[in-house]
């Protein structure tokens, strides 16, 4: 409810799963209403498990794990206006930003090992399974204009320069592909 922590925002945003999807990705930009852009770096975590509420509704029977990517979180809200808040209730990890200055607009953001990500070479890992510097080889697909795989091999030699709450595992890494 914004609460304990009232007087050290750094900014308000209109939609609660933008909000959502920029404390899963880790960082982010916002263009606010005079046209300037801030940068918002990780700062730290509240030290709470990720539970991905895509995941709930899945689970509630409320959409199809086709359904439970961003757009269809969305929509869902427009549809249960009223329930928005136990939805986002659902996952009790918090991430904590702090500005960053944006020195070069084309730069990515700084990943855990504190250096830019590279669109298309930098991927988000799980530490425990994959040393952060460590380079990898993909060999997957590129997604298709809805999020899922599509018909393309995306074959490369990547870079394990971040990490993420929702990246578990030895198998799973993310693709930064870059700003937009």
């Amino acid at each position: 409810d914004g609460k304990l922590l009232a007087g050290r925002e750094l900014a308000w945003v209109e939609d609660p799963v933008d909000a959502f999807f920029l404390q899963v990705q880790g960082s982010g930009r916002i263009r606010l209403s005079d046209g300037s852009t801030v940068r918002l770096a990780f700062a730290d975590v509240n030290g709470q498990p990720y539970r991905s509420i895509g995941r709930w509704l899945v689970d509630q029977g409320e959409l199809t794990l086709d359904q439970a990517g961003a757009q269809g979180l969305k929509a869902w809200i427009r549809k249960n206006p009223e329930r928005k808040d136990e939805l986002l209730n659902q996952n009790p990890s918090i991430v904590f930003f702090r500005e960053e200055k944006i020195s070069d607009p084309s730069l990515g953001p700084r990943g855990a090992l504190n250096v830019p990500l590279t669109a298309g070479r930098s991927v988000a890992i799980d530490p425990r399974w994959v040393p952060l510097g460590a380079p990898m080889y993909l060999s997957t697909s590129q997604p298709g204009h809805d999020g899922r795989p599509g018909s393309l091999p995306l074959q490369r030699l990547v870079v394990a320069q971040d990490t993420g709450g929702a990246i578990r595992g030895g198998i799973r890494a993310d693709l930064f592909f870059g700003l937009g």
